[in-house]
C-alpha cells in the first residue's frame, strides 16, 4: 500500500527526546523562580547593622534575573542539544533490532523464507516478536514445502488416469476389432478413480479452510454408521470388526467428522492382514477431550515410517494401486480435519504388527463441566 513519505520513528523519538528534556528542564527552571526568585525583593533595602549581624545591601530580584536567565536559557540550548544527540543515539539503539526484522520481512516477501533472525539478547519485546517471527518464517517454509510436494503429488496422480484414458483410447481408435465393452469399462473405472482423487482433494481443501459450521456430534455415532457402510468390504477382506466404546461428544462438522471416522475404518480393513485380520475401534472421553482409537492386525511398521503415513499420497510401505486401496489421500484427509477441529493425531506402530491411530478432539462444555 503506498503512503504519502513522513518522519521516521528514529526521529519521531529523538524530538520526543529531547522536548521531554527541555520540558524538565523549563520546568525544573520555573522552580527556581518559584520557590526561591520570587522571594526577592524589587527594590534595594538598606538592612540596619544593629539588627542584623551580617548587615550590607540586601540584592535585588532584577539583578539576580539579569544573571539567571542567561545562564538559564544557556542549559536550555545545552539541554536541546544534548537531547537532540543523545535521543538520536539512544532511538538509534533502541531501534536496532528491528533492522533485522524489517531486512528479514523483506527477504520473506521476495520468496526466501529460510533466513532467521536469531536476535541475540535477554528476552524483552523486540526479542518476543524477532522469535514470534522466526517461528512464523519456519511454518511458512514448512507449509510452503508441504504445498510443493502435494502440488507435485497431485499433479501425478491425476496425470496417471488421464494416460490410461488417452492409451485406451489410442487403442481403441488404432483397432476397430477391439472389444468396446472391455474398453468402456477399464474407461469407466479410470475415470472413477480421477473422479475420486478430485473430490478427495476438494474435500482436503475444505477442511484446511476451515470453512464448515460446527454443531454438537457424537463420534459413537459416526463410529457406527462407517463400521455398518464398511462392513461389506472388511467381510470380502476377510476382516473382523470391533467396536466399543461410550457417547463421545465433541463439536465440529458432522460431515467432515464423519470423513475422518469412515477413512481410519476404511484404511484399517485395506492395510491388514491377507486373511484372518482384525480390526478395532473404540471411543472414550477424557477430562478435556474425546477420543477416537483404531487399531488393526497387519505387517509390522517402523516408527520412522509414521510420520511419514499423514502425507499425500503414501500408502503404506510402497505406493499401490490395488482395488480399494484408495487415492492416497485417507490418512491426510483424517490430519488436516483433525487439526481444522483443534484436535490432536497420533499413530503408533503395534508391537505385534498393525498400527494404532488415536484422534483427540475437544469435548462438548456441558460435558466437559460434570
Amino acid at each position: 500500500m503506498d503512503r504519502a513519505p513522513g518522519l521516521s520513528v528514529r526521529v519521531k523519538l529523538t524530538l520526543s527526546y529531547a522536548g521531554f528534556l527541555m520540558l524538565a528542564g523549563a520546568l525544573l527552571l520555573a522552580a527556581v523562580w518559584v520557590f526561591l526568585l520570587r522571594h526577592v525583593p524589587d527594590r534595594a533595602m538598606l538592612i540596619n547593622p544593629d539588627d542584623k549581624p551580617t548587615g550590607g545591601v540586601f540584592p535585588v530580584r532584577s539583578a539576580l534575573l539579569d544573571v539567571f536567565a542567561p545562564r538559564a536559557a544557556a542549559v536550555l540550548a545545552f539541554l536541546l542539544v544534548f537531547g537532540l544527540l543523545g535521543g538520536w543515539i539512544l532511538a538509534g539503539r533502541m531501534l536496532a533490532p528491528l533492522t533485522g526484522i524489517t531486512g528479514a520481512t523483506r527477504m520473506a516477501t521476495n520468496g526466501s523464507l529460510s533466513h532467521r533472525i536469531r536476535l541475540p539478547g535477554r528476552k524483552d519485546e523486540f526479542r518476543e516478536l524477532a522469535d514470534a517471527f522466526d517461528a512464523m518464517l519456519a511454518r511458512l517454509e514448512a507449509h510452503v514445502a508441504e504445498q510443493q510436494r502435494f502440488a507435485a503429488n497431485a499433479s501425478h496422480e491425476l496425470r496417471t488416469p488421464l494416460a490410461i484414458s488417452k492409451a485406451l483410447l489410442d487403442v481403441a481408435r488404432t483397432d476397430p476389432n477391439h472389444d468396446a465393452g472391455a474398453l468402456i469399462d477399464r474407461l469407466h473405472a479410470v475415470n472413477a478413480r480421477a473422479i475420486n482423487l478430485t473430490e478427495a482433494l476438494l474435500l482436503l481443501s475444505r477442511a484446511d479452510q476451515r470453512s464448515f459450521t460446527r454443531e454438537p456430534v457424537d463420534l459413537s455415532l459416526l463410529v457406527e454408521e462407517a463400521t455398518e457402510t464398511l462392513l461389506p468390504l472388511a467381510e470380502k477382506h476377510g476382516v473382523t470388526m470391533k467396536t466399543s466404546g461410550d457417547i463421545t461428544p465433541t463439536i465440529g462438522s458432522r460431515a467432515l467428522l464423519l470423513q475422518l471416522t469412515t477413512n481410519l475404518v476404511h484404511n484399517a480393513i485395506v492395510h491388514n492382514l491377507p486373511e484372518q485380520g482384525t480390526m478395532w475401534v473404540d471411543t472414550g472421553v477424557r477430562p478435556e477431550t474425546v477420543v477416537l482409537t483404531v487399531e488393526n492386525t497387519g505387517e509390522k511398521l517402523s516408527p520412522e515410517l509414521m510420520s511419514t503415513l499423514t502425507e499425500p499420497f503414501q500408502r503404506g510401505t510402497e505406493r499401490i494401486h490395488a482395488d480399494h486401496s484408495g487415492v492416497g489421500l485417507g490418512l491426510a484427509i483424517v490430519k488436516t480435519i483433525t487439526h481444522a477441529h483443534d484436535g490432536t493425531l497420533t499413530l503408533t506402530p503395534r508391537s505385534v504388527g498393525g498400527i494404532r491411530i488415536t484422534v483427540e478432539l475437544p469435548v462438548t462444555t456441558a460435558h466437559a463441566d460434570r
